[in-house]
């Protein structure tokens, strides 16, 4: 996720699209786990992948 320390610190709306298309591509790039997004101060400020390998289906 894009952090102010590299220059990308963009409106709210640039902001909020980008972390959508993470989001997005998280969940259409993982067959079996989960997704986690944690908000301080009511924004998103990291999002978690945890990824299942499931033998019987590799």
């Amino acid at each position: 996720m894009a952090t102010g320390t590299d220059g990308n610190h963009h409106n709210p709306k640039q902001r909020n699209a980008e972390i959508a298309r993470q989001i997005m591509h998280m969940l259409e790039s993982i067959r079996f786990g989960s997704v986690e997004i944690v908000i301080h101060d009511s924004k998103i400020v990291q999002i978690e992948r945890k990824e299942k390998l499931r033998p019987d289906v590799l």
